[in-house]
């Protein structure tokens, strides 16, 4: 059995998903309207000699709004302008931190740092691509190289790390290419 925040959660996203769903609000109404309704309207207006300018469509869109007609809650216009705006601005946010600069206002003394800190941007979206060869020691003593694709990298970890000079970057086995060899 679920309880009424539940039934009020599941509503409240099935509302969200309704907003994303339809360019306008009314097109949100038109979803919640089926044929049988517009076929008793059409009855109604031939029993009723109604005047022409009273169009099916528009009156079965006035009893969903309110709330004759249609499954579930309806929204109001304006909270679904509302919803739709926010919507945008959620998305709008998340893009922008997708694309948010690593690097961006960090005092970046490493010259290395400094020309990847140059190309984060354009890695970022797309315009450039990257690939960073490292050659390096572990702390067995054995050589570690590899290809980085910068992008990629950028994707799926945080490089603050990296230009705060927290930690070292270095290739992984997810890299492009990545050996490691005993140094004698």
């Amino acid at each position: 059995m679920t309880t009424n925040s539940d039934d009020q959660i599941s509503s409240s996203v099935g509302i969200d998903d309704a907003v994303a769903q339809f360019e306008t609000y009314e097109d949100y109404l038109d979803s919640q309207i089926t044929a049988t309704d517009l076929f008793y309207l059409e009855v109604h207006h031939i029993l009723y000699s109604l005047p022409e300018h009273f169009k099916d469509e528009e009156i079965a869109r006035q009893l969903v709004e309110l709330g004759y007609r249609g499954s579930g809650e309806t929204l109001k216009r304006e909270e679904f302008n509302s919803r739709k705006k926010a919507l945008a601005e959620a998305m709008l946010a998340k893009e922008q931190q997708k694309n948010a600069l690593s690097s961006f206002g960090l005092k970046i003394t490493c010259p290395f740092l400094q020309a990847l800190a140059e190309r984060e941007g354009s890695n970022r979206t797309g315009q450039m691509s990257t690939i960073i060869f490292i050659r390096d020691k572990n702390s067995r003593g054995q050589e570690i190289s590899g290809y980085i694709d910068y992008a990629h990298r950028l994707k799926s970890e945080d490089f603050t790390v990296y230009f705060k000079e927290k930690k070292k970057l270095l290739p992984r086995t997810g890299d492009l290419r990545y050996i490691v060899k005993q140094c004698v």
